[in-house]
């Protein structure tokens, strides 16, 4: 069976561009200043910009498979956490490398609003189970509140996680303030413990 050499070289520049194209999209999600425009990711790539919409069929698919190259080591670092670690010590450092991970990438965020997004999507799902699955077995270990329902937590945490991983510079002491001060808050009242008047 004969080959075709002109279709086998077509096809090894068309891998060859998805991945320039992906590697310059990946690069100006860790740039603060950044604009995600088909045309920045192909200027930063060193290739026209219809070769990077063929090379995805669209922004939409190339941000997805960006961001989500991004979040997928998040996601499995978080499951490490859940399977190795104490809840309450996994939740302490999912915490640290979540507003790490945030602090890097948060400014590019509002470029994403309205893109179809469904890999990124999924995995944003898992990592929000991920955290839930910590919080319960929290809960069952007695060292977080069972008051409050996990996905509230959950909600509570990601909303104030980002908010101090949007300071700036990037402050490993409030940080490390945050998280003290949020773990504190999540352990069982201390039933019998007298009431401070203020």
């Amino acid at each position: 069976m004969s080959t075709n050499p002109g279709r086998r070289r077509r096809r090894a520049d068309a891998v060859r561009n998805r991945e320039l194209a992906l590697e310059a999209a990946t690069a100006l999600l860790a740039e603060p200043d950044a604009t995600l425009t088909v045309e920045a990711i192909a200027q930063r790539a060193g290739l026209g910009a219809a070769t990077v919409v063929r090379a995805f069929g669209g922004k939409n698919a190339l941000m997805d498979a960006a961001v989500a190259g991004l979040l997928e080591p998040v996601v499995r670092r978080a499951r490490e956490l859940l399977e190795t670690a104490s809840a309450e010590q996994a939740l302490r450092t999912f915490l640290a490398e979540l507003i790490a991970f945030q602090s890097a990438h948060h400014a590019i965020s509002g470029q994403l609003f309205g893109l179809d997004l469904p890999a990124t999507t999924a995995l944003r799902k898992r990592l929000v189970e991920t955290a839930e699955e910590m919080i319960i077995e929290a809960q069952r270990d007695g060292t977080i509140r069972t008051d409050l329902e996990p996905a509230v937590i959950t909600t509570l945490i990601g909303e104030t996680a980002y908010a101090i991983a949007r300071t700036r510079p990037a402050s490993e002491e409030l940080t490390g303030a945050f998280i003290a001060v949020m773990m504190d808050g999540l352990r069982p009242p201390v039933i019998g413990s007298p009431t401070a008047i203020i």
